[in-house]
């Protein structure tokens, strides 16, 4: 579901002016300053619009008029329409969003839903760690050689970008930005998606690029990245091979991939407030509906970002 199903006359409730230019001022603002993609756009656009006209059938004229309370009425509307809890968090996401721009811009004193909780969903994921953990998993095997530069690297871009060992290992140095400030990933399908990188990522990353991957045999002839010690690609059963490698080394049981860097990715920015449509395209998700499994997460304020929310940003 995208939207509730309307109430009388909702559907033909015109939004009023004082409604339509802040709305479309906030709109812009997220596509020239987050950079977000058209079908993002257009979700913030129908979760807005839904919400405005449902309000407009309840005598609603403008942003200033809104409380937390006929915000609660409107999430306790969707759940009643049928709405999972997750889709009720996504649409209390883009509420906030929107009132907190207002706010940066003067229209409004307060931000109604500043208050407001978001859903506590009870689905976890295996395998997210907590941010001392990928403190020390990322730290587990230093910069002493080759090796450990290299796998320093890999864990850092993997936990910096939310990337798949698949993206990870097919990453070539072509792909990667001359300032390292972001990598441009192909994932399912072949689509791609850029994705910026924070400060220790692209220390460790430039690491590996200068010194130890130019001691590898044909590393001046070859554009993966990331190369073995014969310098050839690094596959993906070799990278997962060096992520358990680095739990056990500072000491982190259970069930731990590369994956599991990608779903602390996505749970940490979620956790620092993150939209979830944004991170929905970091991940390279298709549906936000694909990430809303990491709204089991508490998610206070809502940014897009990353530089930051991200814990190594």
């Amino acid at each position: 579901m995208t939207s509730p199903p309307p109430t009388p006359n909702d559907e033909d409730c015109a939004l009023a002016a004082a409604v339509v230019a802040p709305l479309e001022d906030f709109l812009e603002a997220l596509r020239v300053e987050a950079g977000l993609a058209r079908n993002t756009l257009l979700a913030y656009r129908r979760d807005l619009e839904s919400f405005f006209r449902w309000g407009a059938a309840r005598g609603l004229t403008g942003w200033d008029e809104v409380d937390a309370d006929l915000v609660l009425d409107h999430l306790a509307a969707l759940r009643a329409a049928g709405f999972r809890e997750a889709s009720v968090a996504r649409r209390l996401s883009a509420l906030r969003m929107a009132f907190r721009h207002q706010v940066l811009e003067g229209r409004l004193a307060r931000e109604p839903t500043a208050l407001l909780r978001a859903p506590r969903l009870s689905r976890t994921l295996p395998g997210v760690l907590d941010i001392e953990e990928v403190d020390l998993l990322l730290g587990a095997f230093g910069d002493a050689g080759w090796r450990a530069q290299r796998d320093t690297a890999l864990l850092e871009l993997l936990y910096a970008s939310g990337a798949r060992v698949s993206e990870a290992v097919g990453l070539t140095t072509a792909r990667i930005e001359p300032s390292l400030r972001v990598v441009t990933l192909f994932g399912k399908g072949r689509k791609a998606r850029v994705v910026p990188l924070g400060e220790r990522s692209r220390a460790a990353l430039e690491r590996w690029l200068t010194e130890g991957r130019l001691t590898r045999p044909r590393a001046r002839e070859v554009s993966p990245v990331f190369l073995t010690k014969s310098g050839r690609p690094l596959d993906r059963v070799t990278a997962w091979r060096r992520v358990r490698a680095a739990a056990e080394r500072v000491g982190i049981s259970g069930k731990l991939s590369p994956h599991s860097l990608r779903h602390s990715f996505a749970s940490h920015l979620l956790d620092g407030g993150a939209d979830l449509r944004a991170v929905q395209e970091l991940l390279g998700h298709a549906s936000v509906r694909t990430t809303e499994v990491y709204t089991h997460l508490d998610v206070e304020t809502v940014r897009a970002v990353h530089r930051l929310y991200h814990p190594r940003g």
